[in-house]
């Protein structure tokens, strides 16, 4: 693996932690605790439908992996990532001003791995081009 796939690994979850270390359980509003459960909602659901040793948390498609088009996979191709965002979205409503900044950075590092993953997605499942026409990245109906 280059480094740039372990870079983006390691961006992510160093800014998931400063997301998570800085966050203010006791600010939580409403709002950050609908985001929270909304993340594991969606992070659970992704789980169910893609069978362990399917996926890998860098941006490259398993060897002999199936894609997946079913749950929330047919609504967006990467709603993992949309549960990590949903997540720290949830932290950083708990939080400070300067978390959204980390979150904005966040959502730069997920979006750069998509990009890479679908390539590599594209060029092993042939159904791919058919599948990316029809779903959205990571926001169901917008991105």
């Amino acid at each position: 693996m280059s480094a740039v796939p372990r870079l983006l690994v390691a961006l992510q979850f160093g800014l998931m932690a400063l997301l998570a270390l800085r966050a203010e359980p006791r600010a939580a509003g409403p709002l950050a605790v609908a985001l929270l459960a909304a993340g594991v909602a969606v992070g659970l659901w992704a789980l169910s439908a893609n069978r362990p040793g399917n996926f890998f948390i860098r941006p490259l498609p398993r060897p002999g992996g199936h894609l997946v088009t079913s749950g929330p996979y047919a609504f967006v191709r990467h709603p993992m990532y949309l549960a990590v965002l949903l997540l720290c979205a949830g932290l950083a409503a708990a939080g400070d001003p300067w978390q959204w900044a980390a979150w904005s950075a966040l959502a730069l590092v997920l979006a750069e791995k998509a990009r890479r993953e679908e390539r590599g997605l594209a060029g092993q499942h042939a159904q791919y081009a058919a599948y990316r026409r029809r779903t959205r990245a990571i926001i169901p109906f917008v991105l």
